[in-house]
């Protein structure tokens, strides 16, 4: 069992999956997680209950009561949380550290469309004002 006072390790692939489904449709069942990743991937429902049981120890789910004898999954940790402990891990583990080289790979894959160089250039605007605004401040 997860120590209450710490946060909940980061997610593996497959529960950093489960988790998305968990975000948007919580308090959710174990049917309905199913349902969804079976859209995906063939996959068997005691594979997802046995999946969110280990979330349920690792902490990274709680679970309420549902209809009848059954439990709803809800997460421990907003979404933000988590994504930035993966991009966390994922920038130390895979880039070195280096956020530059991260975004640099990313934009550089094939499937960069027009409209999201604009949002990053937007974005990119938006963090240069508010460090002047800041560097203003002293």
């Amino acid at each position: 069992m997860a120590d209450k006072n710490s946060p909940p390790p980061a997610p593996s692939e497959a529960e950093a999956e489960i988790l998305q489904i968990v975000w948007e449709c919580q308090p959710v069942s174990v049917r309905t997680v199913h349902e969804q990743i079976r859209q995906i991937r063939d996959v068997g429902y005691t594979t997802v209950l046995k999946q969110l049981q280990r979330m349920l120890d690792k902490g990274l789910v709680d679970r309420i009561h549902g209809k009848g004898k059954s439990f709803d999954y809800i997460a421990t940790q907003p979404a933000s949380e988590t994504r930035t402990t993966l991009l966390n891990r994922l920038v130390r583990t895979v880039f070195g550290n280096s956020t530059n080289d991260l975004v640099m790979h990313a934009l550089g894959r094939d499937d960069v469309s027009p409209s999201e160089i604009e949002q990053l250039k937007a974005f990119i605007a938006e963090l240069e004002a508010e460090k002047g605004d800041s560097e203003d401040v002293d």
